[in-house]
């Protein structure tokens, strides 16, 4: 089994903390959000994964060398950024044509346990949604697609792709990209992985789709805020500090150092966090930051930051300093 994660983006709408870090590193509830999609994949028997790095590329390669020693992974950098479909496509060098391939998009968690990879067919991650202009969506008949449409104008199903694809034969996706790129066939002015896999089922592939129940954003600081309440949720770790109060759940690591605060509910602390005399909650701090007198809510605080004073919502980058 191939799994193709493409993680080239730049992560525009999560700066600044993205002009230091790529978003998939970004820590939530404990762990990178690229460690929560390999983490889930890792122990698919003979499994290789092909990252398709592009901006800060060199930082997620090292994260992944230095903490999963055991796995097999490649990675292949996109020079320029022209679509999902072109990413997907760079990954040809390190396929053969009968490879099972799965591809899951590196800025998303999802809970599910990929049971459809025993499917006959190729599958589609879909889950309904409220407001399908935004998507990709399929349009299904007795669990088979029949056609696929990339952010429809006018309402055609509410089955959005939420950005898993597993594909039985990679060939026939090869082949499918190809005709889109040689045929310069865009959609917003990009290579769409939709529009390959819409001339797949033109071509006669069959396709199955396969609910999503948990399928969590992390694209913006909203949505990075709103995934982590729902992780803490299912596991709140608390290490506990110096005549402080926590309201779980929140995760704690034992190397934060905190005193005479109030932390939660929905915190989420990275590696040697220091606070004192600060009431925060619905908040993430990355490693080394530094909170003082402060009461935050629905907040960013990037590594190695420094914030003294009392604002009530913040969204900083790395390596900042705020005193109020």
């Amino acid at each position: 089994m191939k799994v193709i994660i493409p993680v080239a983006g730049v992560g525009t709408r999560l700066r600044p903390h993205t002009y230091t870090i790529p978003k998939v590193l970004i820590n939530i509830a404990g762990k990178p959000i690229i460690s929560y999609i390999v983490d889930k994949l890792k122990h698919i028997p003979n499994v290789e994964f092909i990252f398709i790095l592009g901006y800060l590329g060199d930082k997620i390669e090292e994260f992944l060398e230095n903490n999963y020693k055991d796995q097999v992974f490649h990675y292949i950098y996109q020079k320029e950024r022209l679509g999902l479909g072109h990413a997907i496509y760079q990954a040809n060098i390190q396929m053969e044509e009968n490879d099972e391939t799965l591809i899951v998009l590196g800025d998303t968690i999802f809970d599910t346990d990929y049971d459809f990879l025993n499917n006959k067919n190729s599958v589609l991650g879909v889950k309904k949604v409220s407001n399908p202009k935004r998507f990709g969506v399929a349009i299904v008949e007795n669990n088979i697609i029949t056609k696929l449409v990339e952010k429809p104008v006018d309402f055609v199903s509410d089955l959005a792709l939420v950005g898993i694809y597993f594909i039985k034969q990679w060939r026939t996706l090869e082949t499918a990209l190809s005709h889109i790129i040689d045929n310069n066939i865009k959609t917003k002015d990009e290579f769409q992985l939709t529009d390959a896999l819409q001339y797949m089922i033109e071509s006669g592939e069959t396709f199955n789709t396969h609910n999503i129940d948990g399928w969590y954003d992390c694209g913006k600081p909203e949505t990075v805020i709103s995934t982590t309440k729902i992780l803490l949720d299912k596991n709140s770790v608390i290490n506990g500090g110096t005549n402080t109060v926590f309201i779980e759940p929140c995760y704690i690591p034992a190397s934060a150092k905190i005193s005479d605060s109030i932390i939660g509910p929905y915190v989420s602390l990275g590696e040697n966090v220091v606070i004192h005399s600060s009431i925060l909650k619905n908040s993430l701090v990355d490693c080394k930051a530094e909170l003082y007198n402060v009461n935050l809510d629905n907040s960013l605080i990037g590594a190695n930051c420094v914030v003294k004073g009392k604002p009530i919502s913040l969204n900083i980058g790395d390596s900042s300093e705020v005193i109020y």
